[in-house]
């Protein structure tokens, strides 16, 4: 943090009270005004049904919090001379986030048509949770964010997220206690053993205790005090607690709050910093105890409203209709003495304005939470230097995810200074062959340390810890804050993370079609220990789903890869990483792998995305009889071997090889940036030939990317089908007929006229398959056959 940061701070005057106090009314009356006005703005004449909303959307529960946070950031980011950013969890309390953002005149430098006076007040108001306008979450509309909080669970990951590696910046979070019950906020709690004092920021988690949910009390508000102290305290936290309902009284409690917490944390960073002290800080961090619709109607139709779960949404509801409700409203609005805070054009004061920082200090401008300004390009040295070499295909092996282990290892020696890249994943980089990675960085850890633990660092670059929950948050608010990542995963388990990658992909969605938001480096996941290599984990291994689930969503943002050795892995792994806004998900193997293409051959194909391999085909130049493609690693052993067993078996037939990497190019043009034009589709797949593809997931993924294809009616694709257990690798492909044998039979039933003539290959492929069933129950491996088999043209 800046020097300023270091100095105790200064109690606030009387005067100085009295003006933080304006700030939050005015934004409380900002906020209310979102979800009810339409017109008449600044009350200038008496409320009208008129001046209402036809439909009243919005929350108001959490809008005083949240608002009473903003401002006290105000404060001690103004004094202490603070870059911060701020996590808003409760993402929907938008009404708050947008009126500070206005207060303060980000929100009308990022769109000149809302400008700061009685006009623009009057569109701020109109346009929320309006056709047309913009939503009632803190989205990616809103300066200064970078979390939406319309799913809960993950404001704190991505809080932790933006401070690593961001030395200077203090990051706030505010955790609602409806969102605290969640299992992923539930191990967020933990990221403060993570957390390197002298490289990265500060978290200040600020727990919203307002009482309720929707309908319902929330566990952590009804905790006693002493437990609920003994509980943040066992997490690690030394938590500062304010509570009350009286303006003043929690004014000033709260201004003592922060600055005893960043005096605590200024100390805490310098003493790492200077005096290279070691014992992992005991951080500070707020509870904030404040009822949930403060200042909004006592009670409405004789019913409690505030501090209760009744003022979570829309306290008033019939405004429209019931003049009581309509004078309830005015009497509300009027509460906040709006005359006061703005002028007669509708402009700020200048006491709402007194705590507000300046230019890129203001939490709405902050270039953190529009990281694509603060993006570097990433340093990745050439492929050349880690390629392995390939003199013909099929005549080694090796490990992919070892060998882009070295390349990820050379990333993360060349931003060792600058400190922009990290590697998250739990609890397996070892496991997954990426361990080159440790001869440039540990594994961040900033707990106890044993002479029996490896690679564990302070200082550390790789995140490894068992929640993809956190994982998953962590790097995206590190990637949000202008830095670059990966994450790494067992294929099975980052289903784990569906929910939260969704959120992802529509929040880069949105941001790309806001001229401001500048694009940030892509979300990069490497799945491995897939499915058709947990033969020793079984059926709860085995799970190829995660990409149908990607391929879902918005075709700008979603890329898919399967490449098929270490080269293409090389060269897939290259360009995700040099990629703005999009989510990647690479399929890789991390098992031993045949080497078919050599680092130009692989280049070439990647970026292609499909393509024929000649070498390993029959056409010469013929039209040919039949297409086997394949799309990874596995699936594409198991194809090449099956038109071995063609050349081998039925010499006349002309088989056509197609590898696929990049799973976006079956889709038509018009449907993804990647798809194929069909005529590039027909010329590659043909129009009236069989095309037997196996897939390295659910069958009917590729049936529904090629659905609207010619030829559609002769694709068979083979793929998993849900059958698995702990068995030999070999016996995994054999149970879900992606084996090479069952190809081979697949294109001599589908090949007009084969049937009769192959009919004795066909035979011999079958009786294969009972062979490997017999040999595997008696001796426990794969036939030799398969075992020891190599490609030869």
């Amino acid at each position: 943090m800046p020097e300023a940061a270091q100095h105790h701070g200064t109690a606030p005057t009387d005067e100085e009270l009295r003006a933080l106090d304006a700030h939050w009314r005015a934004a409380n009356y900002l906020a209310a005004g979102q979800i009810y006005l339409m017109s008449n703005p600044l009350l200038t004449e008496p409320l009208e049904p008129g001046h209402i909303k036809p439909r009243l959307l919005g929350h108001w529960g959490t809008s005083p919090g949240l608002n009473l946070v903003h401002t006290h950031l105000n404060r001690v980011i103004k004094a202490r001379g603070l870059d911060a950013l701020c996590v808003w969890g409760p993402g929907h309390g938008g009404p708050s986030v947008l009126a500070n953002s206005w207060l303060e005149g980000s929100y009308s430098e990022t769109y000149p048509d809302v400008t700061r006076d009685a006009q623009g007040m009057e569109r701020l108001f109109r346009q929320f949770s309006f056709p047309g306008g913009v939503p009632s979450h803190v989205a990616p509309e809103v300066p200064g964010s970078i979390h939406e909080g319309g799913e809960l669970g993950y404001s704190l990951a991505h809080a932790y997220g933006a401070a690593f590696d961001h030395p200077n910046l203090l990051v706030a979070c505010v955790i609602g206690d409806g969102e605290a019950e969640t299992g992923p906020l539930a191990a967020s709690w933990h990221s403060n053993k993570f957390l390197d004092p002298v490289h990265d920021g500060a978290v200040l988690p600020i727990l919203h205790l307002n009482g309720y949910k929707i309908a319902n009390p929330t566990v952590l508000s009804r905790l006693p005090e002493p437990e609920l102290d003994e509980l943040l305290r066992g997490y690690g936290h030394e938590p500062i607690t304010v509570a009350g309902d009286d303006p003043v009284q929690v004014h000033r409690a709260l201004a003592q709050a922060f600055d005893e917490a960043l005096d605590r944390i200024a100390l805490l960073q310098r003493t790492a910093r200077e005096e290279d002290v070691t014992q992992r800080p005991h951080w500070p961090m707020i509870v904030l105890r404040t009822p949930k619709g403060w200042t909004g109607p006592a009670e409405v139709d004789g019913v409690p409203v505030e501090g209760t779960w009744r003022a979570h949404q829309v306290p008033l509801a019939g405004v429209r209709e019931n003049p009581e409700h309509l004078r309830q409203l005015e009497a509300w609005l009027r509460s906040y003495r709006p005359e006061e805070l703005f002028d007669t054009d509708g402009r700020p004061c200048a006491d709402v304005l007194a705590c507000v920082p300046d230019g890129a200090r203001r939490l709405g401008a902050t270039p953190y939470a529009n990281g694509g300004l603060l993006v570097r390009e990433l340093p990745i040295a050439s492929l050349d230097d880690f390629a392995v070499p390939v003199d013909k295909p099929g005549a080694t092996l090796h490990e992919p995810t070892r060998v882009l282990g070295g390349l990820l290892e050379q990333i993360m020696k060349d931003t060792t200074a600058r400190r922009d890249f990290r590697l998250v994943g739990p609890d397996e980089t070892a496991s997954n062959r990426l361990e080159a990675v440790f001869g440039a960085t540990g594994k961040a850890w900033q707990a106890e340390v044993l002479p029996v633990d490896e690679h564990l660092d302070r200082h550390g670059r790789v995140m490894e810890i068992l929640s993809e929950h956190l994982c998953q948050g962590w790097l995206e608010g590190y990637l949000l804050t202008g830095r670059h990542g990966l994450f790494s995963c067992y294929e099975a388990f980052v289903h784990i993370v569906d929910s939260m990658v969704n959120q992802h992909i529509k929040w880069l969605k949105t941001a790309r079609e806001l001229n401001w938001r500048a694009p940030v480096a892509s979300l990069n996941y490497l799945l491995t220990s897939h499915v058709w290599r947990q033969d020793h984990n079984g059926f709860s291994h085995q799970d190829p789903g995660f990409v149908d689930h990607v391929l879902n969503k918005s075709p700008q943002v979603v890329r898919v890869y399967l490449p098929p050795d270490a080269n293409t892995l090389l060269s897939v792994a290259d360009h995700v990483l040099r990629s703005r806004d999009y989510v990647n998900v690479i399929v890789a193997g991390k098992q031993p792998c045949f080497d078919w293409l050599s680092m130009d051959q692989a280049r070439v194909h990647c970026a292609r995305g499909a393509g024929i391999w000649e070498w390993a085909g029959t056409e010469n130049g013929s039209e040919p009889d039949v297409v086997l493609a394949c799309a990874g690693d596995v699936p594409t052993q198991e194809v090449l071997a099956a038109a071995q067993l063609l050349r081998r078996h039925l010499p006349q037939l002309a088989v056509r090889v197609v590898n696929v990497v990049d799973m976006t190019r079956l889709l038509p043009q018009e449907e993804h940036p990647h798809g194929m034009p069909d005529f590039e589709y027909d010329g590659l797949f043909t129009t009236d030939k069989p095309v037997i593809f196996a897939y390295h997931g659910y069958p009917w993924l590729v049936h529904r990317l090629a659905y609207r294809r010619h030829g559609h009616g002769n694709l068979h694709v083979r793929g998993y089908r849900e059958s698995g257990t702990t068995t030999t690798p070999f016996d995994m492909v054999v149970r879900n007929d992606l084996d090479r044998y069952r190809l081979v039979m697949d294109v001599i039933d589908r090949v007009p006229g084969l049937a009769v003539r192959a009919a004795g290959v066909r035979q011999q492929m079958a009786d294969a398959r009972a062979r490997h069933h017999a040999w595997i129950r008696e001796h426990g491996t794969d036939l030799p056959e398969v075992a020891d088999w190599t490609w030869a043209s």
